[in-house]
């Protein structure tokens, strides 16, 4: 059996910016967001640092098309994916080097207003209308958009689906 090996990435912070959702010429979809996280620490002699660290998130296929739709500037997320370096030549012909995430799932915290999903983002059965409780909680499939302010987990097909959200308050760093 070979050696088996890991590249996983969990990140929780703030989007820098808008995400930027295009289009390859195949018509795939690929969405670029950046992603903000921060460290505070005690010295010794009592002062507090804070140290930030900017990431490129890069999103595939119908997960881009769902971050384009529901993510925006300054909204917590909780980010899982895999390490990508690459190495491309830049306008001014220098050889130039990059890391980036590339997405294989996240979830998007509430930002704290009370929000609830229109009838266009969370469609019901005929009849069925959706109290505000199980529009927080119910997951959101890829094909499914949801408005801001909800909490919800958002994978791809092929993963598993789990009932479990992030509170950022339960995180103990």
């Amino acid at each position: 059996m070979a050696n088996r090996s890991l590249n996983k990435v969990i990140l929780i912070g703030n989007l820098t910016r808008d995400p930027e959702l295009k289009y390859t010429p195949n018509g795939t979809a690929v969405c670029t967001f950046g992603v903000a996280t921060n460290r505070s620490w005690k010295t010794t002699d009592g002062t507090v640092k804070e140290e930030v660290q900017y990431h490129r998130i890069v999103s595939w296929q119908k997960l881009a098309e769902l971050c384009g739709k529901i993510l925006s500037k300054g909204r917590k997320v909780y980010l899982e994916g895999r390490l990508v370096y690459r190495t491309f030549t830049g306008r001014d012909n220098q050889q130039k080097s990059i890391t980036e995430i590339v997405l294989e799932d996240f979830i998007v915290f509430s930002d704290g207003r009370k929000q609830g999903l229109t009838e266009e983002t969370a469609p019901t059965a005929p009849g069925e209308s959706k109290t505000e409780e199980q529009q927080s909680e119910a997951p959101v499939k890829p094909n499914e958009e949801m408005a801001k302010g909800d909490t919800q987990e958002v994978s791809t097909p092929e993963e598993k689906k789990t009932d479990e959200n992030v509170n950022p308050d339960d995180i103990p760093f």
